[in-house]
């Protein structure tokens, strides 16, 4: 697997880490990762990619290594993060993109397509998320995101990943070890804990509409494929059949053996998504 370029960029005053794979390639890929993950999760997509795309994948603030927020309230929701992703594109001279987001970067998506980036994506890929996201499934989500354990070792941090990660279906050894010592960080005590500012939950409370994007869903133009994980309970049955109602540009791909979200991490979910980008 390529080892990608990394960058720390400059946004509204903030540092912001981006990994590039395929320098010099002609169509930009921007990848956009789920709540409380990071840009290196899309590093065995960008593999299959990277031949032909060129790939962005942004460390959302608060996450990996770009900064946290100064004001959490205003700088975690989604006015702030379509921001920053106009910054991104602009600082790597961007013109036209595809889009590939998970969960949380699949709703900016959305937004993004039907507001300041509409005409410039091209193609819109939605991995396990639609225009609003049920209670019950928030809830879990917040129940490990929002207070994160912190461990004695490396391996009981991974261990513990495996356990909450579990839905993404499988992973090989390898994998869940690359994520796990891209996804920690150690405190001043020592002990291992998440990449992450756990105020990035305050999304939920400081902008409780983030995630309602119907009107924008029904307002997007460019071809859309949008990913579901067979078991996903964030991507409800229910929710994708209305997606599918409202939008005649978007086509489905349903994910078996994974729930939220697909890890984009072997063929049979790979190659989908190469294909829709390929299909101009």
């Amino acid at each position: 697997m390529p080892e990608p370029v990394q960058h720390l960029v400059t946004v509204g005053g903030a540092e912001v880490h981006v990994r590039e794979w395929g320098a010099g390639n002609g169509p930009t890929v921007l990848a956009w990762h789920g709540l409380a993950r990071n840009g290196a999760d899309f590093a065995p997509l960008a593999d299959r990619l990277c031949d032909r795309f060129r790939v962005l994948a942004v460390d959302a603030p608060g996450r990996g290594l770009s900064a946290w927020a100064v004001d959490p309230a205003a700088d975690y929701g989604f006015a702030a993060y379509e921001a920053v992703a106009d910054g991104v594109l602009d600082r790597f001279a961007v013109g036209e993109l595809h889009w590939i987001g998970t969960s949380m970067g699949g709703t900016l998506g959305i937004r993004l397509a039907a507001g300041r980036l509409a005409g410039r994506i091209r193609r819109l890929v939605v991995n396990d998320i639609g225009p609003e996201v049920p209670q019950a499934a928030i809830d879990r989500i917040l129940a490990y995101v929002g207070d994160p354990p912190s461990f004695a070792s490396v391996r009981e941090f991974e261990a513990w990943l495996r356990r909450v990660y579990a839905p993404y279906g499988r992973l090989p050894d390898a994998q869940w070890r690359a994520m796990a010592l891209a996804s920690l960080r150690r405190r001043d005590d020592g002990l291992v804990t998440v990449h992450y500012d756990p105020a990035i939950v305050r999304q939920f409370v400081d902008s409780p509409d983030d995630y309602t994007v119907w009107e924008q869903w029904e307002a997007v133009r460019c071809p859309i494929l949008v990913l579901r994980g067979a078991q996903s309970d964030l991507l409800t049955p229910a929710i994708c059949a209305a997606m599918m109602a409202r939008n005649a540009r978007a086509r489905l791909h349903e994910v078996p053996g994974c729930g939220h979200a697909p890890a984009l991490n072997v063929p049979e979910q790979t190659e989908p998504v190469r294909e829709f980008l390929e299909a101009e």
